[in-house]
């Protein structure tokens, strides 16, 4: 079993473990035909569920800019910071 898995990877598991439940099989066969524990399943399932690669491609990237913006206004309050020490010391 893999350990890893990319988010596209994860999506096309899941749209293979929908077809083979639309086959019949059970979830724990399903589970072990697309080489993942119950629980991982289940747990991509509630993440990824009903999503597409160009989602999870917008997910990535709506995250990465989150990120960036965060990373701007934690730097923007240490300037602040530092400009009302210096404006205490005048």
């Amino acid at each position: 079993m893999k350990k890893r898995y990319t988010e596209t990877q994860i999506v096309a598991k899941l749209r293979q473990a929908d077809v083979l439940i639309g086959k019949g099989n059970s979830v724990p066969e399903v589970c072990r035909e697309i080489e993942v524990s119950q629980q991982t399943y289940y747990r991509w399932r509630q993440k990824y569920g009903g999503m597409s690669p160009e989602m999870v491609k917008e997910l990535k990237q709506l995250q990465k800019e989150n990120t960036r913006l965060k990373n701007i206004v934690a730097n923007q309050a240490i300037d602040l910071d530092i400009l009302k020490e210096v404006a205490k010391n005048f």
